[in-house]
């Protein structure tokens, strides 16, 4: 009678475990072939499982996409995002935003850049990442709200002020300025840019 839940237990353990490698090895894929180079079996060849394994994990390429997001998302600081969210100061916590989202850009760059390039070809992956990045947006959008509220902005400049941030703040924006430059440089351009905007915006 005990034995089952067990068994149960390891099988479970094991399966994660096993998930968890083939999500590595879906992110080293992305990071040393790029979108081109992503498939079911090149993730299975470099995971060392089978295309079946891989099938039964995820069940498509898609969500196998996804799941190397989510991972990044959880080991590249995002969810500092929590509590940039509770500061009680609204221009604090935007710089704090930018450098959550300069970090995570950072932390994995190639992948994040074969991620993205994935999107092309591929509606449905697309829509998925879009959702994802349309959350930043949302935080922007909080903070923006709140910057106007206590009086910082007119509430007819908050739309376009957080369409503009979240243009600054992306994966696009971040990668274009990777080239010859360190990440605490691109994040200082970026904050100085946002802060800028912010300045602006004010003056309407």
């Amino acid at each position: 009678m005990t034995l089952r839940p067990y068994r149960s237990r390891v099988r479970a353990e094991a399966a994660e475990q096993t998930r968890l490698r083939i999500t590595a090895a879906a992110a080293e894929v992305l990071r040393a072939r790029g979108a081109g180079g992503f498939s079911l079996e090149s993730v299975a060849k470099e995971a060392s499982v089978t295309r079946l394994t891989v099938y039964n994990q995820f069940g498509s390429r898609r969500a196998l996409l996804e799941a190397v997001f989510d991972d990044r998302a959880a080991n590249g600081g995002l969810h500092r995002l929590r509590d940039v969210m509770a500061d009680p100061d609204p221009r604090a916590a935007l710089r704090r935003l930018v450098d959550v989202f300069c970090g995570f850009w950072s932390f994995d760059q190639a992948s994040l850049g074969g991620l993205h390039a994935a999107t092309l070809g591929d509606a449905e992956f697309e829509v998925s990442l879009r959702q994802r990045n349309e959350r930043r947006r949302k935080a922007i959008s909080v903070l923006v709200g709140r910057l106007a509220a206590r009086g910082d902005l007119a509430e007819a400049t908050t739309k376009d002020l957080t369409d503009l941030l979240f243009v600054m703040t992306s994966f696009q924006t971040y990668a274009e300025l990777a080239v010859d430059r360190t990440p605490d440089v691109i994040c200082t351009l970026i904050w100085r840019t946002v802060e800028d905007a912010v300045r602006r915006a004010a003056e309407n």
